[in-house]
Protein backbone atom coordinates (compact mmCIF):
# COMPACT_ATOMS: atom_id res chain seq x y z
CA UNK A 1 0.00 0.00 0.00
CA UNK A 2 1.57 3.12 -0.77
CA UNK A 3 1.69 5.81 2.48
CA UNK A 4 -0.60 8.82 2.81
CA UNK A 5 1.21 11.82 1.41
CA UNK A 6 1.07 13.88 4.33
CA UNK A 7 4.08 16.20 4.17
CA UNK A 8 3.36 19.32 3.22
CA UNK A 9 7.28 19.58 1.50
CA UNK A 10 6.35 16.15 -0.84
CA UNK A 11 6.14 18.56 -3.89
CA UNK A 12 6.35 15.95 -6.69
CA UNK A 13 2.90 15.95 -7.30
CA UNK A 14 2.27 19.71 -7.63
CA UNK A 15 5.19 20.02 -9.79
CA UNK A 16 3.58 17.13 -12.25
CA UNK A 17 1.13 18.56 -15.22
CA UNK A 18 -2.68 17.94 -14.11
CA UNK A 19 -4.93 15.41 -16.60
CA UNK A 20 -7.75 17.32 -17.73
CA UNK A 21 -10.77 14.99 -19.14
CA UNK A 22 -13.12 12.37 -18.02
CA UNK A 23 -10.77 9.86 -17.68
CA UNK A 24 -11.07 8.46 -13.89
CA UNK A 25 -9.03 11.27 -11.51
CA UNK A 26 -8.84 13.80 -14.35
CA UNK A 27 -9.06 17.66 -12.84
CA UNK A 28 -12.44 19.11 -13.30
CA UNK A 29 -14.11 22.46 -12.10
CA UNK A 30 -17.24 23.41 -10.74
CA UNK A 31 -18.74 26.96 -11.72
CA UNK A 32 -20.10 28.01 -8.66
CA UNK A 33 -20.79 31.95 -10.08
CA UNK A 34 -20.80 34.55 -7.63
CA UNK A 35 -20.37 32.74 -4.21
CA UNK A 36 -21.35 34.40 -1.30
CA UNK A 37 -19.03 34.01 1.70
CA UNK A 38 -20.02 34.19 5.91
CA UNK A 39 -18.64 37.68 5.82
CA UNK A 40 -21.13 38.84 2.61
CA UNK A 41 -18.48 39.14 0.75
CA UNK A 42 -18.31 37.86 -2.72
CA UNK A 43 -15.95 35.58 -4.65
CA UNK A 44 -16.43 36.93 -8.26
CA UNK A 45 -17.15 33.65 -10.69
CA UNK A 46 -15.96 31.43 -7.99
CA UNK A 47 -14.74 27.77 -9.46
CA UNK A 48 -13.69 24.42 -7.35
CA UNK A 49 -11.50 21.97 -8.66
CA UNK A 50 -12.34 18.44 -8.34
CA UNK A 51 -11.09 14.77 -9.21
CA UNK A 52 -13.33 11.91 -9.17
CA UNK A 53 -12.19 7.67 -8.29
CA UNK A 54 -14.35 4.68 -8.65
CA UNK A 55 -18.05 4.65 -9.55
CA UNK A 56 -21.48 5.42 -7.50
CA UNK A 57 -23.36 2.61 -7.25
CA UNK A 58 -26.81 2.54 -7.86
CA UNK A 59 -28.63 4.17 -5.78
CA UNK A 60 -26.15 6.96 -4.78
CA UNK A 61 -24.71 5.66 -1.41
CA UNK A 62 -20.94 4.75 -1.50
CA UNK A 63 -19.59 8.46 -1.90
CA UNK A 64 -16.78 9.97 -0.05
CA UNK A 65 -15.57 13.55 -0.23
CA UNK A 66 -12.16 13.53 0.75
CA UNK A 67 -10.60 17.80 0.88
CA UNK A 68 -7.60 18.76 0.48
CA UNK A 69 -4.88 20.19 3.32
CA UNK A 70 -3.38 23.25 4.02
CA UNK A 71 -1.91 24.94 0.39
CA UNK A 72 -2.34 20.95 -1.16
CA UNK A 73 -3.86 20.04 -4.13
CA UNK A 74 -6.29 17.64 -5.15
CA UNK A 75 -3.53 15.45 -7.22
CA UNK A 76 -1.73 15.05 -4.20
CA UNK A 77 -4.63 12.70 -2.54
CA UNK A 78 -4.81 10.34 -5.26
CA UNK A 79 -2.44 8.06 -4.01
CA UNK A 80 -5.11 6.99 -0.90
CA UNK A 81 -7.52 5.82 -3.35
CA UNK A 82 -7.48 2.54 -5.05
CA UNK A 83 -8.09 -1.60 -3.90
CA UNK A 84 -6.29 -2.15 -0.80
CA UNK A 85 -5.70 1.96 0.13
CA UNK A 86 -7.30 3.45 2.70
CA UNK A 87 -10.28 3.94 0.31
CA UNK A 88 -11.04 1.67 -1.67
CA UNK A 89 -12.09 2.85 -4.84
CA UNK A 90 -13.91 -0.88 -5.92
CA UNK A 91 -16.41 0.16 -2.95
CA UNK A 92 -16.30 3.50 -3.07
CA UNK A 93 -16.70 6.81 -5.40
CA UNK A 94 -14.49 9.86 -4.16
CA UNK A 95 -14.42 13.10 -4.37
CA UNK A 96 -11.08 14.82 -3.91
CA UNK A 97 -12.04 18.47 -3.83
CA UNK A 98 -9.19 21.89 -4.38
CA UNK A 99 -9.73 24.07 -1.34
CA UNK A 100 -9.95 27.38 -2.06
CA UNK A 101 -6.96 29.50 -2.06
CA UNK A 102 -4.81 26.43 -3.13
CA UNK A 103 -3.91 28.04 -6.26
CA UNK A 104 -6.47 25.04 -8.68
CA UNK A 105 -9.54 26.36 -7.19
CA UNK A 106 -10.47 30.32 -7.37
CA UNK A 107 -7.60 31.87 -5.23
CA UNK A 108 -5.45 34.79 -4.85
CA UNK A 109 -3.01 34.13 -7.49
CA UNK A 110 -5.47 33.11 -10.08
CA UNK A 111 -8.53 35.28 -9.99
CA UNK A 112 -9.06 37.58 -13.13
CA UNK A 113 -12.11 39.78 -10.96
CA UNK A 114 -10.44 39.78 -7.78
CA UNK A 115 -6.58 39.65 -8.13
CA UNK A 116 -4.05 39.36 -5.21
CA UNK A 117 -5.20 41.38 -2.32
CA UNK A 118 -8.53 42.50 -3.71
CA UNK A 119 -9.51 38.58 -3.06
CA UNK A 120 -12.18 38.30 -0.07
CA UNK A 121 -10.98 36.85 2.61
CA UNK A 122 -12.74 33.26 3.48
CA UNK A 123 -13.28 30.64 6.06
CA UNK A 124 -13.11 27.13 6.85
CA UNK A 125 -16.85 27.22 6.90
CA UNK A 126 -16.76 28.49 3.49
CA UNK A 127 -14.64 25.98 2.21
CA UNK A 128 -17.08 23.33 3.58
CA UNK A 129 -19.91 25.47 2.17
CA UNK A 130 -18.34 25.80 -1.63
CA UNK A 131 -18.07 21.76 -1.62
CA UNK A 132 -21.66 21.41 -0.18
CA UNK A 133 -22.38 23.24 -3.24
CA UNK A 134 -20.00 21.54 -5.51
CA UNK A 135 -21.72 17.87 -4.17
CA UNK A 136 -25.45 18.73 -4.58
CA UNK A 137 -25.23 21.13 -7.34
CA UNK A 138 -22.75 19.81 -10.01
CA UNK A 139 -22.84 16.35 -8.69
CA UNK A 140 -26.40 16.29 -7.57
CA UNK A 141 -25.74 14.08 -4.95
CA UNK A 142 -28.07 14.56 -1.67
CA UNK A 143 -25.73 12.50 0.67
CA UNK A 144 -22.60 11.64 1.04
CA UNK A 145 -21.67 7.81 2.79
CA UNK A 146 -18.42 9.56 4.74
CA UNK A 147 -16.14 13.03 4.74
CA UNK A 148 -12.43 12.04 5.54
CA UNK A 149 -9.50 14.71 5.74
CA UNK A 150 -6.24 14.83 6.53
CA UNK A 151 -4.65 18.40 8.67
CA UNK A 152 -6.54 21.37 6.93
CA UNK A 153 -8.74 18.43 5.46
CA UNK A 154 -9.45 17.59 9.35
CA UNK A 155 -10.73 20.76 10.06
CA UNK A 156 -13.03 20.67 7.40
CA UNK A 157 -14.37 17.24 7.90
CA UNK A 158 -15.31 18.50 11.70
CA UNK A 159 -16.94 21.78 10.07
CA UNK A 160 -18.83 19.03 8.00
CA UNK A 161 -20.00 17.28 10.52
CA UNK A 162 -21.76 20.61 12.25
CA UNK A 163 -22.36 22.44 9.38
CA UNK A 164 -24.63 19.98 7.43
CA UNK A 165 -25.16 16.79 10.10
CA UNK A 166 -27.33 15.13 8.27
CA UNK A 167 -25.32 15.03 5.06
CA UNK A 168 -23.19 12.04 5.76
CA UNK A 169 -22.76 8.80 7.66
CA UNK A 170 -19.62 8.33 8.56
CA UNK A 171 -17.02 11.09 9.56
CA UNK A 172 -12.97 10.70 10.39
CA UNK A 173 -10.90 13.72 11.09
CA UNK A 174 -7.57 12.80 10.65
CA UNK A 175 -4.66 15.32 12.48
CA UNK A 176 -7.07 17.86 12.10
CA UNK A 177 -8.98 20.41 15.21
CA UNK A 178 -12.45 21.54 15.92
CA UNK A 179 -10.58 25.31 16.98
CA UNK A 180 -6.70 26.48 17.08
CA UNK A 181 -4.98 26.54 20.67
CA UNK A 182 -2.51 29.15 21.92
CA UNK A 183 0.04 26.91 20.54
CA UNK A 184 -1.19 26.54 16.73
CA UNK A 185 -2.35 30.26 17.08
CA UNK A 186 1.45 31.53 17.61
CA UNK A 187 2.65 29.01 14.18
CA UNK A 188 -0.04 30.47 11.76
CA UNK A 189 0.52 33.80 12.87
CA UNK A 190 4.68 33.75 12.65
CA UNK A 191 3.92 32.63 9.09
CA UNK A 192 1.46 35.37 8.22
CA UNK A 193 3.52 37.71 9.93
CA UNK A 194 6.56 36.68 7.52
CA UNK A 195 3.99 37.34 4.28
CA UNK A 196 2.99 40.75 5.69
CA UNK A 197 6.50 41.39 6.79
CA UNK A 198 8.42 40.79 3.17
CA UNK A 199 5.67 42.84 0.71
CA UNK A 200 7.93 45.47 -1.10
CA UNK A 201 10.85 43.26 -0.30
CA UNK A 202 13.13 43.38 -2.83
CA UNK A 203 13.42 39.52 -2.81
CA UNK A 204 9.74 38.27 -4.18
CA UNK A 205 11.17 34.79 -2.81
CA UNK A 206 11.73 36.20 1.05
CA UNK A 207 8.01 35.02 2.58
CA UNK A 208 8.36 31.43 1.27
CA UNK A 209 11.93 31.37 2.15
CA UNK A 210 11.54 31.86 5.51
CA UNK A 211 8.19 29.89 5.91
CA UNK A 212 9.95 26.74 4.46
CA UNK A 213 11.94 26.87 7.90
CA UNK A 214 9.31 27.59 10.08
CA UNK A 215 7.39 24.56 8.82
CA UNK A 216 10.05 22.66 8.79
CA UNK A 217 10.34 23.18 12.69
CA UNK A 218 6.56 22.23 13.25
CA UNK A 219 6.05 19.31 10.70
CA UNK A 220 7.99 16.66 12.17
CA UNK A 221 9.44 16.40 16.07
CA UNK A 222 13.23 17.37 16.77
CA UNK A 223 14.14 13.65 17.39
CA UNK A 224 12.66 12.61 13.60
CA UNK A 225 14.20 15.83 12.44
CA UNK A 226 18.13 14.72 14.00
CA UNK A 227 17.58 11.24 12.79
CA UNK A 228 16.55 12.24 9.34
CA UNK A 229 18.99 15.15 8.76
CA UNK A 230 22.62 14.81 10.00
CA UNK A 231 24.43 18.45 10.80
CA UNK A 232 26.85 18.13 7.82
CA UNK A 233 23.67 17.60 5.82
CA UNK A 234 21.52 20.73 6.71
CA UNK A 235 22.28 23.31 4.33
CA UNK A 236 21.56 20.67 1.42
CA UNK A 237 18.41 19.78 3.20
CA UNK A 238 17.32 23.25 4.40
CA UNK A 239 18.07 24.60 0.64
CA UNK A 240 15.79 22.08 -0.72
CA UNK A 241 12.87 22.58 1.27
CA UNK A 242 13.37 26.77 0.56
CA UNK A 243 13.53 25.69 -3.28
CA UNK A 244 10.77 23.17 -2.66
CA UNK A 245 8.21 26.19 -1.17
CA UNK A 246 9.54 28.99 -3.68
CA UNK A 247 8.32 26.70 -6.99
CA UNK A 248 5.50 25.27 -5.08
CA UNK A 249 3.50 27.97 -3.31
CA UNK A 250 1.97 31.56 -3.78
CA UNK A 251 2.64 33.50 -0.67
CA UNK A 252 -0.70 35.52 -0.74
CA UNK A 253 -2.58 31.97 -0.92
CA UNK A 254 -0.50 30.78 1.77
CA UNK A 255 -2.22 33.70 3.94
CA UNK A 256 -5.20 33.32 2.76
CA UNK A 257 -5.93 29.84 3.52
CA UNK A 258 -3.64 30.43 7.09
CA UNK A 259 -6.10 32.87 7.95
CA UNK A 260 -9.10 30.53 7.21
CA UNK A 261 -7.00 28.39 9.47
CA UNK A 262 -6.58 30.95 12.41
CA UNK A 263 -10.42 31.54 12.23
CA UNK A 264 -11.35 28.17 12.53
CA UNK A 265 -13.58 27.19 15.78
CA UNK A 266 -16.70 24.56 14.66
CA UNK A 267 -18.23 25.72 18.47
CA UNK A 268 -18.83 29.67 16.49
CA UNK A 269 -21.99 28.77 15.10
CA UNK A 270 -23.42 27.40 18.68
CA UNK A 271 -22.48 30.23 21.23
CA UNK A 272 -19.03 29.07 21.80
CA UNK A 273 -20.20 25.84 23.33
CA UNK A 274 -18.43 22.55 22.02
CA UNK A 275 -21.02 20.43 23.79
CA UNK A 276 -24.06 22.17 21.78
CA UNK A 277 -21.75 21.37 18.52
CA UNK A 278 -20.53 18.23 19.61
CA UNK A 279 -25.01 17.45 20.16
CA UNK A 280 -25.48 18.47 16.63
CA UNK A 281 -23.45 15.97 14.86
CA UNK A 282 -25.07 12.93 13.73
CA UNK A 283 -22.94 11.09 11.73
CA UNK A 284 -20.53 8.03 13.16
CA UNK A 285 -16.74 9.46 13.64
CA UNK A 286 -13.15 8.28 13.85
CA UNK A 287 -10.70 10.93 15.34
CA UNK A 288 -7.37 10.54 14.49
CA UNK A 289 -4.70 12.48 15.73
CA UNK A 290 -0.54 12.62 16.44
CA UNK A 291 0.13 12.64 20.02
CA UNK A 292 3.34 14.39 19.08
CA UNK A 293 2.10 16.67 16.72
CA UNK A 294 3.97 20.39 16.77
CA UNK A 295 1.72 21.76 14.09
CA UNK A 296 -1.98 21.07 14.55
CA UNK A 297 -2.23 20.09 18.69
CA UNK A 298 -4.23 17.04 19.05
CA UNK A 299 -5.95 18.66 22.22
CA UNK A 300 -9.07 20.11 20.63
CA UNK A 301 -9.89 16.76 18.31
CA UNK A 302 -9.67 14.33 21.51
CA UNK A 303 -11.75 16.65 23.65
CA UNK A 304 -14.36 16.71 20.76
CA UNK A 305 -14.32 12.76 20.50
CA UNK A 306 -14.78 12.81 24.34
CA UNK A 307 -18.21 14.44 24.25
CA UNK A 308 -19.19 12.31 20.55
CA UNK A 309 -17.93 8.91 22.59
CA UNK A 310 -16.33 8.80 19.14
CA UNK A 311 -13.71 6.18 18.34
CA UNK A 312 -9.98 7.37 18.49
CA UNK A 313 -6.75 6.06 16.86
CA UNK A 314 -3.46 7.59 18.99
CA UNK A 315 -0.35 7.94 16.48
CA UNK A 316 2.17 7.87 18.95
CA UNK A 317 5.21 7.97 17.13
CA UNK A 318 8.07 10.24 16.48
CA UNK A 319 6.97 11.74 13.12
CA UNK A 320 4.46 14.44 14.65
CA UNK A 321 2.03 15.98 11.77
CA UNK A 322 3.59 13.68 10.01
CA UNK A 323 2.61 10.40 11.54
CA UNK A 324 0.06 9.43 9.45
CA UNK A 325 2.57 8.68 6.31
CA UNK A 326 4.88 7.35 9.21
CA UNK A 327 2.26 4.59 10.37
CA UNK A 328 0.50 4.24 7.48
CA UNK A 329 0.01 0.94 7.59
CA UNK A 330 -2.40 1.75 11.04
CA UNK A 331 -3.93 4.09 9.85
CA UNK A 332 -5.07 2.52 6.89
CA UNK A 333 -6.43 -0.37 8.34
CA UNK A 334 -8.31 1.40 10.95
CA UNK A 335 -10.01 4.00 8.45
CA UNK A 336 -10.67 0.78 5.94
CA UNK A 337 -12.38 -1.01 9.19
CA UNK A 338 -14.38 2.03 10.33
CA UNK A 339 -15.64 2.90 7.11
CA UNK A 340 -16.33 -0.68 5.99
CA UNK A 341 -18.15 -2.00 9.20
CA UNK A 342 -21.80 -2.07 9.34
Amino acid sequence: MKPIIGSLVILLAVMALPVYGDEPGALKFADLGDFRLESGELIRDCKIGYRTFGALNADKSNAVLFPTWFSGKSEQLAGNFGPGRMIDTERFFVIAVDALGNGVSSSPSNSTQQPGEKFPRFTIRDLVSSQHQLVTRTLGLKHLFAVVGISMGGMQTFQWMTAYPDFMDRAVPIVGTTMQTAYDLLLWRTELQAIELSKGCADADSAMRLIAHIHALALATPHNRNAQTAPADFQKFIAAEEQNYIRGFRPLDWAAQLRAMMAHDISRSFAGSMEKAAAAVKAKTLVIVATQDHMVNPAPALEFAKLLKAQTLELSGDCGHLATGCENNTTVAVVRHFLHQK
